[in-house]
């Protein structure tokens, strides 16, 4: 809503009266149409007084000769007016030389840093460095070496294998690929065992080289040998060799949780406390007071650059807080809701950790019951191929 007051002002708005007999019906029509109105108020009930923009008054004026009310023109508000009154006067050239000069200067600085094509590094975590770097919000175009940030950046960060950055207008676009962890890659000369990478019990090993360790039904854990990279010979010596094998077995995942039949819970109440500020590159200009009518609340915060073109922002921020009243309620579950919800909430967990691709062969659940509250413990069976390939060193 402020957003939408502070451009109907740089394009100009007037302040209307309306008078007719049909005025509630006038006002579903606007609506119906789209057609914003602010400081709406009624005199009597035959009268409105309101604050419309320019476009929007031309298609008022086609619905009030339908409702034959009659539309008049009060005030009229705005930079297009101002600059009207006063184009044939020296002042507005002076404040017309004055923005063109603002905006070439603002032009030569860098407002907005965007980064896109991360996924698990965090952006905060990059923005931080390239500020180190020297890249950051109000920095010279002049001042910003990229090709020494981008070396600075890769030379910090493992987990980044490209960064490109591309100044537009006053716009710094840092695009990142993220570089995959991968396992590393024992060549096929090279002597090796097979460990196991899970702690489960083996359901299958199918060796094509090497010396089988473990056997079908045994639990094994993290590191474990499974398959030897040696071969014994009957009559010969014994030869190190590249292990090869498929392994498969019951790997299990489970998680824990207990909780209360009495609970205290937070609910949002559904009523909404919005405020606005601006600010100006640090500098914060707050349209509100401090204090919240709520006692309890979330607040979440919304920032929007302005920009004129796609790629010229300016050092100008406009902020939206969003209060959502919450009230703390007490409830009381039955035993069957209580278990349902934290079944539920274990799935979920399970899933998230387990994956989607994986084949759950079984499902087990330890139930406890106390006097003030239920523990369950969910175990997912599954079944994976296991194993990883470890160097052998041979001195």
């Amino acid at each position: 809503m402020f957003i939408k007051i502070i451009l109907n002002y740089l394009i100009g708005y007037v302040s209307i009266v309306v008078e007719g007999y049909y005025i509630e019906r006038f006002i579903n029509i606007c609506k119906s149409k789209n057609i914003y109105f602010w400081n709406m108020k009624r005199e009597k009930a035959s009268i409105l007084h309101a604050n419309v923009g320019i476009k929007e008054f031309k298609e008022l004026k086609a619905i009030a000769k339908k409702l034959k009310c009659h539309l008049k023109i009060e005030r009229k508000r705005g930079l297009p007016f101002i600059f009207n009154k006063y184009k044939k006067r020296k002042i507005f050239f002076a404040l017309l030389l004055l923005v063109m000069i603002l905006l070439t200067s603002l032009s030569n600085y860098v407002w907005n840093v965007e980064i896109t094509g991360t996924q698990k590094i965090s952006k905060e975590e990059i923005l931080i460095q390239l500020e180190e770097a020297g890249l950051k919000v109000g920095t010279s175009k002049n001042k910003i070496d990229i090709k020494n940030i981008i070396n600075e950046i890769r030379l910090k960060r493992d987990d980044i294998a490209w960064i490109g950055i591309n100044v537009e207008g006053t716009n710094a676009k840092v695009e990142i690929v993220e570089a995959t962890q991968k396992p590393e890659i024992i060549d096929e000369n090279e002597y090796c065992n097979i460990i196991s990478d899970k702690e489960c019990m083996i359901t299958k090993i199918n060796v094509q080289n090497g010396t089988a360790i473990a056997k079908i039904g045994d639990i094994v854990k993290i590191g474990d040998v499974l398959v030897e990279g040696k071969i014994q010979g009957k009559y010969t010596d014994a030869i190190y060799v590249n292990s090869q094998a498929e392994i498969q077995g019951k790997v299990w995942y489970g998680k824990k949780k207990y909780e209360d039949f009495n609970q205290t819970i937070e609910e949002k109440t559904g009523n909404i406390e919005n405020k606005y500020a601006i600010k100006f590159n640090n500098f914060q200009i707050n349209f509100y007071k401090t204090l919240s009518k709520f006692q309890n609340y979330d607040t979440i915060n919304e920032e929007k650059k302005l920009s004129i073109f796609s790629n010229f922002y300016l050092p100008i921020e406009i902020i939206k807080i969003s209060n959502h009243e919450k009230i703390t309620k007490n409830i009381t579950y039955s035993e069957n809701d209580l278990k349902n919800k934290i079944i539920k909430e274990l799935e979920e967990e399970l899933k998230k950790e387990i994956g989607e691709e994986k084949d759950i062969i079984n499902r087990y659940m330890y139930y406890n019951k106390t006097d003030t509250g239920i523990e369950i413990e969910l175990v997912y069976e599954v079944l994976e191929n296991i194993g990883t390939k470890e160097k052998i060193n041979i001195n």
